[in-house]
Formats: C-alpha cells, structure tokens, sequence
C-alpha cells in the first residue's frame, strides 16, 4: 500500500516538473493602520509547459515566497492551451489590456524571441522560439502580460477556423489533392 502511495506521489511530482515558471513582478504593498505599518508582498507569475499550455496568477501573501507559491498554484490551475505552428504562432495578432497594447507578429525560423521583459516571460513559458513583439502603450508589466494573454487567446488553429466556417480544412487552405 505504501508503494502504490509513493508512486502516486512520484507520479504527480513528475506532471509538476514539466512546468516552467516565470517570477515577473513582486510588489510591496503598505496598510497603514493605527498601530503602524503593515507590509504585504504581491507576485504576479508566468507558468507554462512549453509546448502551448500558459497561465498568468497574482498571488498575494504577508511573506514573498508564499505570494509567489499561491501564485504560482493558481497559474497553473487556470491555463490557456494556445495552437502553435512550429515555432512560433500561426498568424499576427494583437491585444490589449487596460492602456497596455501589445502586437505579436510570427517570425521565420532562427529569428528568436523579440520581446521585452514582461511579454518575453510568457513567450518562454509558452514554448515559443520564433516571434517578434512589441508593448505599445503603459508598461505596466501586469497590463503588458495580461495584454498578452489577451492576444494568444485570439489565437485559432486551422481545425478550428475550418470547423468555425464550415469547410474542411483543403476549403481553407485552397490546396487541391494534386498539389498536396
């Protein structure tokens, strides 16, 4: 009965690792109350399994380490599965979060990731090699990487658009048998 336990434990250990994450912002929050200060850290997390699986969490603690453990926990429990063509995204798309504005442009193999900091996190979680982005606007970094996730959520695979339109995916593409 232990065995079996500990292969459970291994077992789920092993789905664990397969994530990455991402620290992009601790903030130091201050409630002044008639004691004194009370200090309170907030984490925002990137998490993701690097083949098109991310999520985004803001976690909040007295302590850093459990702001970013609850954050951390909860990006996972809430992700977005985002279709991916090769190494980078299918299509341009942009998104916008507040007065962040964030293009995402596909890039042709060995380009890498051109990103800024914020957006660069989630591109890596994300499991993308090839892209060029831009943040236009505030640089506020949980707006930009909201504004980022806001844009991969746009995103459709081609089953999807041809199920959408109600054609096979030959229709969408415009290739013929012979030219296939």
């Amino acid at each position: 009965m232990a065995e079996r336990r500990n292969a459970r434990v291994a077992n789920k250990d092993a789905k664990a690792t397969n994530f990455v994450d991402y620290v992009v912002n601790v903030n130091r929050v201050t409630k002044v109350t008639k004691g004194g200060k009370r200090f309170s850290f907030s984490a925002l997390v990137v998490c993701g399994d690097q083949e098109g699986k991310v999520g985004i969490a803001l976690g909040k603690s007295r302590e850093v380490s459990l702001a970013i453990a609850k954050a951390t926990n909860k990006a996972r429990k809430n992700m977005i599965i985002v279709p991916l063509r090769g190494t980078s995204i299918p299509y341009d798309v942009t998104g916008a979060h507040g007065a962040s504005k964030v293009v995402i442009r596909t890039a042709s193999k060995g380009t890498g990731v051109i990103a800024g900091g914020a957006m660069r996190s989630v591109m890596e979680a994300l499991g993308i090699k090839d892209v060029l982005a831009k943040s236009i606007g505030a640089s506020n970094r949980q707006n930009v990487v909201k504004a980022t996730l806001n844009a991969f959520a746009k995103l459709r695979s081609i089953n999807q658009l041809a199920k959408l339109r109600g054609k096979t995916i030959q229709e969408l593409t415009g290739k013929t048998n012979a030219a296939q």
